[in-house]
């Protein structure tokens, strides 16, 4: 390989050990975020997704405010707001006459306000920009194994809901009535989108973790339709932004988090053009059927 070439895209990420450690916490991101990010596009959750990650943030704050930049004080902080909020507003749903949606809306504006609140008045504005929009590049022991750690639970769990997931995603009415399975899958599912966010919070703040989930989701079901080939693409897409993402704030000294979501952005804008179910050839295709008629 080209010496230029080598400098541009593998140098940095063999020399410098922030930049690997960058690239692994990546890495899990991408295989953890990306297959939840499918099953929040089938089950047509995607808004549900961004409502979620900013319902995490006061819990995360107030374990900053106990503890300082803690990791362990603000993940069970942010694991515990963020099932409060999925908790809380499904009962509201249930017993008054609002909507899911809009008891959802409610919770995550009184909690993003609560949490930037608690962030702003307690701390510095660095560590209000820490919260938001993450610290990839300054990963530490910890925090890899709370990435790593969530892409295992997350594809064990996958594993072993898939089919119950799937039947839900298609025909909830149907599984709740032949499984019992139906309130394990949607709990526990709710569960894994909670710790992926919580685990994205602290790699790319509250801002970007969603979109970790959401862009290479949307981006693969432009391209393909089974779901195993979704789930595949969308984690490659996933892991190439990243990579882009990483190498692109070295050289260009963006921020990182924006940087890898605007490759993300990217692709599925890319995606959204080119795609096989996307404008130019679906469109197409629509164009040739309704002449068919």
């Amino acid at each position: 390989m080209d010496v230029s070439l080598w400098s541009l895209l593998i140098g940095p990420l063999t020399e410098f050990g922030f930049m690997r450690r960058a690239l692994v916490g990546c890495l899990a991101l991408s295989l953890s975020c990306a297959p939840v990010g499918v099953f929040l596009l089938l089950r047509r959750m995607s808004l549900t997704g961004d409502a979620m990650a900013h319902a995490v943030l006061p819990g995360a704050a107030i374990g900053y405010l106990i503890a300082g930049l803690s990791l362990p004080a603000m993940t069970f902080g942010g694991v515990v707001a963020g099932l409060l909020v999925a908790v809380g507003s499904g009962l509201v749903a249930r017993s008054t006459v609002l909507r899911e949606d809009a008891s959802l809306a409610a919770f995550y504006l009184i909690s993003l306000a609560l949490g930037v609140l608690i962030v702003s008045t307690r701390g510095s504005n660095v560590d209000l920009l820490h919260v938001l929009f993450g610290t990839v590049l300054a990963l530490d022991n910890g925090a890899l194994a709370l990435l790593v750690g969530t892409a295992i639970v997350t594809l064990l769990a996958l594993a072993l809901l898939y089919r119950p997931l799937v039947l839900e995603c298609v025909d909830p009415q149907f599984l709740r009535s032949v499984s019992r399975l139906s309130p394990v899958a949607h709990y526990g599912f709710l569960c894994l989108l909670v710790i992926n966010l919580v685990a994205g919070f602290h790699a790319l703040g509250t801002l970007m973790a969603v979109g970790m989930m959401v862009l290479p989701a949307a981006a693969a079901r432009l391209w393909v339709r089974s779901l195993p080939a979704l789930m595949a693409l969308a984690t490659g897409l996933a892991l190439a932004a990243s990579v882009t993402g990483l190498l692109l704030s070295y050289h260009v000294e963006w921020p990182t988090s924006p940087a890898i979501v605007l490759c993300l952005g990217a692709a599925y804008l890319a995606s959204l053009v080119l795609g096989r179910n996307g404008l130019w050839r679906g469109g197409a295709r629509s164009a040739r059927r309704h002449l068919q008629r």
